[in-house]
């Protein structure tokens, strides 16, 4: 990755040089091509070490690691490769860098093989209710504890449940994430232990997207434990995009229109599809798939709730108490309270979730949700009965 960085940063360079030396236009459309002469070569040569380097490197690691003692990963490497994947975790699919997460149920950071005869020996004492958490965007299962409190842990049990952790590399667009967790979801249900009599999903800031998304997947494959599936919770998602996420889109946009600041631009869109996806909250390929990255229109699939199940939202807000008349509380940092709450200005853009259904945490940022006893507490409510 390192060599990659330096590769990249050189053509940025090399890019900035070509367009000063040659007077480019202040606002206009970047110069094609590199540099030429002595100039072009030292370039040429700087990738051209960089790149055999660093296959040099791939081979001697290669060899060393049969020798490297494999021990379970501790909660900081952890976070920061959650947190690299968030940011690059699409390149390094394509890369097929080993650091790449893949999807993976858990159970207090070890992964689940989702055969029958593996889960019994694992789970010593399987039920019918499952209760599986869905991470958000950086973040790994095992972060899901927080400041000593766990919220799936902890209405396990007060509901006689089964916690089960997802693991996923949310730097990949949602709608692939969705797929697969749609067809991990599947194995799932085929090879529990007992059948799975209840099904319920909890899904933080991106991870309720991906929820969402899989329902959309399991509806279209035919898969059965949508059947299963009782109740989804919301907590923080940004179904209708984060504002953080149109802002760095643009910037992307106005680094582009002068040669002397396109180059920077390049940086800009290093972020990944999975962040990309948080600007209006895209869920399925449609959203994506063949249109402009920079768009700044929200031209998203109309996407439905699952239908028969009761869905719930959760909103965070860093404002200490309600405000007076019909101000609108602001967000928990980093998603709006009406997105959060799946409100859009556009009524038939709007998730069809009932103001029971619906509650806002005060006081509360993004990922204080993950360890707020009201949002405990609101949940447990909701799981006990609406």
């Amino acid at each position: 990755m390192i060599i990659e960085a330096v590769v990249g940063v050189t053509d940025v360079v090399e890019s900035m040089h070509r367009n000063v030396s040659g007077l480019a236009p202040i606002v206009g459309p970047s110069r094609p091509g590199g540099t030429r002469g002595i100039t072009g070569l030292v370039y040429r040569s700087v990738r051209g070490v960089s790149r055999a380097v660093g296959v040099g490197l791939d081979v001697a690691l290669a060899q060393l690691v049969p020798l490297v003692p494999i021990r379970r990963s501790s909660l900081r490497s952890e976070a920061v490769l959650a947190a690299l994947n968030g940011v690059l975790g699409d390149y390094l699919v394509a890369s097929h860098n080993p650091l790449a997460i893949p999807m993976q149920l858990r159970i207090g950071g070890s992964p689940l093989t989702l055969e029958r005869q593996a889960l019994a020996g694992a789970i010593p004492h399987p039920g019918g209710r499952l209760i599986v958490l869905v991470h958000g965007l950086c973040m790994s299962d095992r972060q899901w504890r927080r400041k000593g409190h766990d919220h799936g842990a902890s209405l396990a049990r007060a509901h006689g449940a089964t916690p089960l952790y997802l693991r996923y590399n949310t730097g990949l667009h949602i709608s692939e994430n969705g797929r697969a967790f749609a067809d991990l979801l599947e194995q799932l249900v085929d090879a529990w232990p007992v059948p799975v009599r209840e099904l319920v999903v909890i899904g933080h800031s991106m991870g309720g997207l991906v929820a969402r998304s899989a329902g959309h997947y399991a509806a279209q494959a035919g898969h059965a434990w949508p059947r299963r599936l009782k109740k989804l919770v919301f907590l923080g998602t940004p179904h209708h995009g984060a504002a953080l996420e149109r802002t760095g889109n643009w910037v992307e946009m106005l680094l582009g229109m002068s040669p002397y600041t396109a180059p920077f631009a390049r940086l800009g869109a290093l972020r990944s599809a999975g962040v990309k996806d948080l600007r209006f909250g895209n869920v399925v390929d449609e959203d994506w798939n063949g249109a402009s990255v920079t768009h700044p229109r929200d031209a998203r699939t109309q996407v439905l709730l699952p239908r028969g199940v009761r869905c719930f939202a959760i909103a965070g807000t860093t404002q200490a108490q309600p405000g007076r008349g019909s101000a609108r509380p602001r967000g928990d940092g980093l998603v709006a309270v009406r997105s959060a709450l799946g409100q859009h200005e556009d009524a038939a853009r709007s998730l069809p979730i009932p103001a029971s259904r619906q509650h806002v945490c005060y006081g509360v940022g993004h990922l204080d949700l993950l360890s707020s006893r009201e949002a405990f507490e609101r949940i447990d409510r909701w799981l006990r009965g609406d």
